[in-house]
């Protein structure tokens, strides 16, 4: 009888152990969306702001239409982007041709004093800032949940429910990685 009791207690232990490991990977893999969506969000914000600043910069910029091109197809194909990878690729080929137009407005006095194209570009700047604050918190969540599913004990409960790990969003351009040079 002191067998079974024993044997009771440590299945009862090993159930709520596992039911405390699964609602952890919940919570983990929960938290990665919740990060994805904040990402989403800034992304939209950010893909909602340039078609604004390209219709004031085409107004200076007549025959830049190259770069002005160059940004509405970059955006075009952020927002058409579905897979995590495929927006990865295509954020990173837009924050290109962004600063590519940023650069290309540097020519244009009357452009970079307009009170649009300034209050726009602050915007963007702040977008920017909320996008990598939105992929640190992100990647963060992803690594939690791709350590647990990983270690042992958890990886136990995660193969059994098909707990998987996550991609990080990560920059592919190695050009962005680099520290910039500052001239003077």
């Amino acid at each position: 009888m002191t067998f079974l009791w024993i044997l009771l207690v440590v299945v009862v232990f090993i159930v709520l152990w596992a039911v405390s490991v699964y609602n952890n990977l919940v919570k983990l893999r929960e938290n990665v969306k919740t990060g994805w969506s904040q990402i989403d969000v800034q992304l939209k914000r950010r893909h909602d702001l340039i078609p604004n600043l390209v219709e004031i910069a085409k107004g200076y910029m007549g025959h830049e239409r190259q770069t002005l091109e160059n940004v509405i197809r970059a955006r075009q194909q952020a927002v058409d982007a579905s897979t995590l990878k495929d927006k990865q690729a295509a954020e990173n080929f837009l924050t290109g041709t962004l600063r590519s137009l940023f650069a290309v407005s540097e020519n244009y006095p009357n452009l970079k004093a307009d009170r649009q194209m300034m209050q726009l570009h602050e915007e963007l700047t702040s977008t920017e800032n909320k996008i990598s604050f939105a992929r640190q918190y992100y990647n963060d969540e992803v690594n939690r949940l791709n350590t647990a599913v990983q270690t042992f004990p958890d990886a136990l409960v995660a193969n059994t429910f098909n707990f998987g790990k996550r991609e990080f969003f990560e920059i592919e351009n190695p050009a962005e990685k680099e520290v910039p040079q500052v001239k003077f």
